[in-house]
Formats: structure tokens, C-alpha cells, sequence
């Protein structure tokens, strides 16, 4: 391998551990909100990248770009979608979440129905973190820097001792980030992760259109959008193997809501905000990146089919998850593929931490406190300590399981997918009852908890051979996963709301409300918003009939100029508001 690279990817690597230590080496993070959520002082900006580097990981880069190199587009809608769902987050999850002054979701779940149905959630949110996102995080994240770096032939070892040796490495540095530094840390390398990941998640597509364009960026460009068009269709048909259109006003649109409004390993964030207007400053601002990423996660996927074909000289057909890989290889100069694989490892080790600082709040605020401190004796070092100590177990618990993951079946990504609806949207439909009622009682979260999770078992993993034995729940297993878990969080609801009828509360519930935190609003959260939302829908209208698969560029030329007068527009009206509250401002201090 070119020293370059290695030189490279060290000096990247290095400098975000450098300045990350240098930044919190001085702070103690000894209290609860020091070290679970920054000190409740984390700014719009920290909390976008962050979320971004949580969010994304090299499960993200090489899965969609390989779905997109065996179908189409259509897979955008993971990414897209969440514009609009972090919108939803900032306008009303967020408001809500920083005025009751919460450290975790289950909190607001004890306080809203009971201990019982927090600690279970927390349970769930624990096992899916611990047996999943973990060790799925390490493999990755190892097959990838692998991949590149071809460890197995450079070392003379085995793959399975390159995947553990690797996933060494990335959990010895997130039990830095995560254990010694606490969130503040985790935000701070995310920010330098998160530039160098965008910067070289882009060099992708850009080198890869210019060596498709025999040098030409252009003609790179003229190749994609002239050839295979139906590759670049994301309005995906009913039977859409990746995303069908209409799952996006379903079930995914669930999924995204509870990932981005009730994970802990992704909310974290913005309820460690310093104020309101900081934490929907930098949930929108996530939604705005969102909504881009599909340049440089899904177009790569393009590109590689045109430029590799989907057979080698052989007849074989390629491993699409090896395609991304090997394009990063063969488009990128060699120091860049340092720097790139740098910004990588950047974003593997941010959703490890980022989790890993998630599983130590949990446990120690709702599972170690509640159960070995009832009496509230410890104080909030040692509270701290015990996260650390769960940390460092559960990261090398992790580190071990990861390797095994390489024995697992064909179509493990599929089947994690389908694994996480057990917990998701189960979870979100009683935060979301628990937000829109007053009355409906704790014993109803359980019941919709159980028949959500055990019906969604049964119809998601009875063989398909078998639907016919599954009598009034056959309709629903020929569903898409997605169909099936929108179906389930109605019903369930409905559940809900039956029980809170029969059996209301005694009382209605009243939201706590933390006087110390500023909960006043960001002033230009609608005009953000709106922008986003323009994005999303122009996203669309360039990749489906409207645009570059029919090969007709005038509807979405008109957009584009219609967007620039409305963007024009929106400018004007912030310009207008920044005066008006100078004026205003001016006035009070006289």
C-alpha cells in the first residue's frame, strides 16, 4: 500500500484526536449533564454534525451506494425523507422535550405513565443497542477500512482476525470519546468528522463522473443522465424492491420519526442544547444536510455501474457491496484515499461513540439509579463512574461480537432492518400517544407494546410458505415491513385511546416544565423549514418522469428559477425580521 495513504490517513486520524483532547482536558465532566449531555451547552452547529456523524456510518456509504448499483434511486427515500421528519422534530418534539427538561426518553415516559414502562423501553433501547447497532457499527466499519486498506494481506492474517483487530482499534478510540470525554467530546470530533466526511464523500462522485468523463466532468455527467436513465427513478413502483413511493407516507415516515425524535443515541443531541432556539437551529440544519446526502451516498452506486458493469470477465456477477470500495480505489489520488478513508473512520467511530454515550445514560439514569440508589446517596461522580464502568463493558462485549457477524447468513442488512421494527415504532406510538392525550392510562402503553411487538414477530418472520396458517393476520404479512408497521401503529393507537376511554387516569397529565431552561424559539425556524421542504420536492422532481429520467430538463429548469425568487424572497423576509428585533432591542435598552 502507497505510504501516502497511510501517512495521510494518520495525519487526519490524529489531528481530530488532538483537538478533540485538547478541547475537553480540562473538564472534569464529573456531573450528570456534563456527561451525558455536554453540559447542556452544545450549540445548532454541533448538534447537526453530530447528528449527521451518528446518523451516518459505512453501513450508510457502501449499503445504499450497492442498492443502488442492483436497482435504482428509489433508496433516496431513506435519506430525503428525513428533511421533513426533522423538521417535524424541531417544530414539535423539541419544544417539548427542552421544557420538560428531560436527560432520556423513558424520563418523559415515567413521568407521563409509569417506572414499570420506562424501564421497559430502556430495556429495549439497551439490547437493540448492545446486540445490533453495536457490533453491526464494528463489522462494517472494519470490512470497509479492511476493504481499502487490504489489512489481510498486509498483516498475513485472516479475516476474521482483521475484522476484530480493527474493531479494536475503533472501540479503543470511542471509549476515549465516549467514556473519558462524555458528549462534549463526542460533538467536538464529530464537528472536524463531519466536514472532512462531506468534503470526502463528495470527492466520490465528483473524481468518479470526471474518470466515467475520460477526464471530463461533464461528459461524466452526459454518460449517467443519457444511459440506463431508469437508473436514476426514485418515485419506486409498488413492488420496488428498496423503497416503494408510498411507504414514505407509512411506515418509513414512523421509522424516521422515532429514529430522529425518539432514539436516545440520536436525540441526545438536541436535548443537550443550550437553549430552544440552538437545538432547532441544528435539528432543521440536520434536515437541510439530509436531503443532500444522496449525492455522495446513493450517486456513487451510478457511477459504478456504468463504469464497471454488473459482470466481471468471467460472467460473474459483482458483490455490490464491494462496489463502493473498489470505486473509492480506482477514482481517488492516493493521498486523497487517506484523507477520505480518514473522514470514514471519522464517521464509523461517531456512531459507535454516539451510541456507546447513549447505552451509558440509560443504564446508569433508568436501570443502576433507579434499582441500587434509591435513596439518592451517590453522588453525581459516582453515578458517572458507574457509566463508565457499563461503557467499557459493553464496548468490549461489542469489540467481541463484531467478528462473528461475518458468519451471519446472506441478507443480514435486510433482516437488522426488519429486526429494529420490534422496538421503533412500538416505541414511538406511545410517545406519541403520551404527547397527544391526557388521559390514557400506563397500563394501555403496555398492552400496545405487547400486541405491537408480538404481532409484528409473527407476521414479519413467519416463512412465507406458512401466511396461510396465520388466519386474520395473512392480509397483513403480504404486506411491505414498512405497510405492515403503519397498520400496527394505528391499531395500536386506537388500543390506546379504547383503554384511556374504559380506564382513564384519575388526573389529567401535566407536562413538568424546567424553569432554567430557555425554551424561547429560533426565530426563523419557518423559513428554514420552508426551504427544506423546496429541496425535498425538487429532489424528486430531478430524479422521476418530471426530470432527468425522461431526459427533460425544462420542468426542472422553471423549479430551480422559481426556487432562486422564492429563496430571494425568504432573504428579504429574515433581512426584515433581523431589523425589526434590532429596532426592538434598541428600544428596550433605553
Amino acid at each position: 500500500m502507497p505510504m501516502t495513504i497511510l501517512l495521510s490517513f494518520f495525519f487526519f486520524t490524529g489531528l481530530v484526536v488532538f483537538y478533540t483532547w485538547s478541547r475537553v482536558k480540562n473538564q472534569k465532566n464529573d456531573s450528570k449533564d456534563g456527561f451525558f449531555l455536554g453540559g447542556r451547552s452544545l450549540t445548532g452547529g454541533l448538534i447537526a454534525s453530530s447528528l449527521i456523524l451518528t446518523n451516518l456510518s459505512a453501513t450508510s456509504f457502501v449499503g445504499m451506494s450497492a442498492l443502488s448499483f442492483k436497482g435504482n434511486m428509489s433508496v433516496m427515500g431513506y435519506e430525503v425523507a428525513s428533511g421533513i421528519t426533522l423538521i417535524i422534530i424541531a417544530l414539535f418534539l423539541v419544544p417539548r422535550y427542552l421544557k420538560q427538561g428531560i436527560t432520556t426518553i423513558p424520563d418523559f415516559l415515567e413521568s407521563r405513565y409509569d417506572l414499570s414502562v420506562k424501564q421497559f423501553v430502556t430495556v429495549l433501547f439497551l439490547l437493540s443497542y448492545i446486540i445490533n447497532l453495536l457490533p453491526n457499527t464494528l463489522y462494517a466499519g472494519a470490512m470497509v477500512i479492511g476493504g481499502i486498506f487490504d489489512i489481510e494481506s498486509m498483516l498475513g492474517i485472516s479475516r476474521f482476525q482483521a475484522i476484530l483487530l480493527i474493531a479494536s482499534i475503533i472501540g479503543f478510540l470511542g471509549l476515549f470519546y465516549a467514556i473519558y470525554g462524555g458528549l462534549k467530546a463526542v460533538v467536538i470530533a464529530d464537528t472536524l468528522n463531519g466536514v472532512g466526511l462531506i468534503v470526502g464523500g463528495l470527492m466520490i462522485p465528483i473524481f468518479g463522473l470526471i474518470v466515467l468523463g475520460d477526464g471530463s466532468f461533464m461528459e461524466g455527467v452526459d454518460v449517467i443522465t443519457t444511459n440506463a436513465t431508469d437508473k436514476l427513478q426514485a418515485v419506486g413502483a409498488e413492488d420496488d424492491p428498496n423503497v416503494p413511493f408510498s411507504t414514505m407516507f407509512t411506515g418509513l415516515l414512523l421509522v424516521n420519526l422515532y429514529y430522529w425524535g425518539t432514539d436516545q443515541a440520536i436525540i441526545q443531541r438536541a436535548l443537550g442544547a443550550k437553549n430552544l432556539r440552538e437545538g432547532q437551529k441544528g435539528v432543521i440544519l440536520a434536515g437541510a444536510i439530509k436531503v443532500v446526502t444522496p449525492l455522495f451516498l446513493i450517486i456513487p452506486g451510478i457511477i459504478a455501474y456504468h463504469m464497471f458493469g454488473t459482470v466481471d470477465a468471467t460472467g460473474q456477477s459483482y458483490e455490490a457491496d464491494t462496489m463502493y470500495t473498489r470505486l473509492v480505489n480506482e477514482v481517488l489520488p492516493k493521498p486523497l484515499v487517506g484523507f477520505f478513508l480518514a473522514a470514514m473512520f471519522g464517521a464509523i467511530l461517531s456512531t459507535f461513540n454516539g451510541v456507546l454515550n447513549s447505552s451509558t445514560t440509560l443504564f446508569t439514569l433508568n436501570v443502576y439509579k433507579p434499582i441500587f440508589d434509591k435513596e439518592n446517596k451517590l453522588s453525581d461522580e459516582q453515578l458517572v463512574n458507574k457509566g463508565r464502568s457499563f461503557g467499557l463493558f459493553i464496548a468490549i462485549l461489542s469489540v467481541g461480537i463484531a467478528p462473528f457477524i461475518m458468519f451471519a447468513p446472506n441478507g443480514l442488512f435486510d433482516l437488522l432492518q426488519r429486526l429494529a421494527g420490534l422496538f421503533s415504532v412500538p416505541i414511538f406510538t406511545i410517545v406519541f400517544m403520551g404527547y397527544i392525550t391526557k388521559r390514557v392510562p400506563a397500563m394501555a402503553a403496555k398492552v400496545s407494546l405487547a400486541v405491537f411487538v408480538a404481532a409484528y414477530g409473527i407476521v414479519q418472520f413467519t416463512p412465507a410458505s406458512m401466511h396461510d396458517y396465520l388466519g386474520p393476520l395473512k392480509p397483513l404479512a403480504e404486506l411491505h415491513f414498512f405497510h405492515q408497521l403503519a397498520v400496527l401503529f394505528v391499531l395500536c393507537c386506537g388500543i390506546m385511546f379504547a383503554i384511556g376511554k374504559v380506564r382513564p387516569r384519575d388526573t389529567d397529565y401535566v407536562l413538568p416544565v424546567n424553569e432554567a431552561m430557555d425554551i424561547k424559539p429560533w426565530e426563523f425556524r419557518f423559513e428554514a423549514s420552508a426551504v427544506i421542504l423546496y429541496m425535498v420536492l425538487g429532489a424528486y422532481i430531478t430524479f422521476s418522469d418530471l426530470g432527468l429520467v425522461a431526459g427533460d430538463t425544462s420542468f426542472m429548469v422553471t423549479y430551480a428559477l422559481c426556487g432562486i425568487v422564492i429563496l430571494g424572497g425568504l432573504f428579504a423576509r429574515v433581512r426584515k425580521k433581523k431589523a425589526q428585533s434590532a429596532q426592538l432591542n434598541a428600544q428596550n435598552a433605553q
